[in-house]
């Protein structure tokens, strides 16, 4: 059975004052159906610029995007109509943002945009619903992802509501159109810790009780690992390692997946984590090789050059680098 979701080769520039900057730099992923994904890596390495290709929802300035993303095995969504994409948007893949406040209109109420959501959703079978089974069905929905009160949260506008009530709504706006994929991208973004764990919960229970198909990207690195079948590391624009999840975090190879990990506090008297050297690299001159190369502890001369090639160390254990393809 083919992967639910494949994207080959995946390529984005983006235009500016300054230049073009080289994004993505051919990425390679899949999900199956019914899986879990995770997608780690740091601050503007390109994780949410793939899951806006998937959904061609880049900014404007996007340029040289190439590459194919096939949907179900047969379907290339960077070759869809816009019909075709607006269907795939409204009854197949759903995407949470990892800022609620800039997801949501400001200047209607809750319950309008629930409704608007639902009503031209493709997984109510496009029937025309009444307004009394619009607003029952969104305050079903509410009550799913465990508001309180729903009746005032979908009267309510949403400066009216905290930030974790936000989140809870838009995950509520994406059940409403995730018929097979949600893309869950760092949904708990600007949240304390203790409304980060209920809102991660949430989206794993809704998730199992739906068995919806999940790619989520998050810096909780606990959660990815004990919430996905499988995680992929980016870095720069690159996808550098991809293993089973438990695997991956219980032994990474790459030495950025490594240093990494490290990076994660110590809360159990270990102390602070290690970090990584340097920044990821300037995206107008990228590195022509490795785009680790200038922050590795073990770079050589071909590592500068030469991009390294995808070598499966051990079995469902994939890793891009050079020290591993010369054994």
């Amino acid at each position: 059975m083919p992967p639910l979701l494949k994207v080959n080769d995946l390529y984005v520039s983006f235009r500016t004052y300054k230049g073009i900057l080289k994004v993505l730099d051919g990425v390679n992923l899949h999900i199956n159906e019914g899986e879990r994904i995770g997608l780690i890596g740091e601050s503007g390495c390109g994780k949410t610029t793939t899951m806006k290709a998937i959904l061609r929802i880049l900014a404007p300035n996007a340029v040289n995007v190439k590459g194919r993303i096939i949907y179900k095995g047969s379907k290339d969504i960077m070759n869809m109509s816009r019909k075709e994409l607006m269907m795939l948007r409204r009854n197949s893949i759903s995407m949470i943002f990892q800022d609620p406040t800039a997801a949501l209109n400001p200047v209607f109420k809750i319950g309008e945009q629930m409704m608007d959501i639902i009503k031209y959703s493709k997984v109510y079978e496009g029937r025309r619903m009444t307004k009394k089974e619009l607003k029952d069905e969104s305050l079903r929905l509410l009550k799913e992802v465990k508001l309180p009160d729903p009746e005032r949260v979908f009267d309510s506008y949403p400066f009216q509501l905290s930030g974790g009530m936000r989140q809870r709504v838009v995950i509520a706006m994406a059940l409403a159109s995730a018929h097979e994929l949600l893309i869950a991208d760092e949904p708990t973004t600007n949240l304390d810790v203790t409304i980060q764990d209920q809102i991660l919960k949430l989206i794993n229970e809704v998730v199992e009780k739906r068995k919806l198909s999940v790619i989520l990207i998050s810096h909780a690195l606990g959660a990815v690992k004990n919430m996905t079948n499988r995680t992929y590391v980016m870095y720069a624009g690159n996808i550098i390692e991809m293993a089973d999840s438990h695997k991956l975090f219980d032994n990474p190879l790459h030495p950025y997946t490594q240093g990494l990990i490290e990076s994660v506090p110590k809360l159990t008297g270990g102390g602070i984590g290690k970090g990584i050297k340097g920044r990821i690299p300037d995206y107008l001159n990228p590195p022509s090789g490795c785009r680790f190369a200038p922050r590795c502890d073990f770079v050589e001369s071909t590592c500068r050059k030469r991009k390294p090639p995808w070598i499966e160390v051990d079995r469902n254990h994939y890793v891009a680098c050079w020290l591993y393809a010369k054994r």
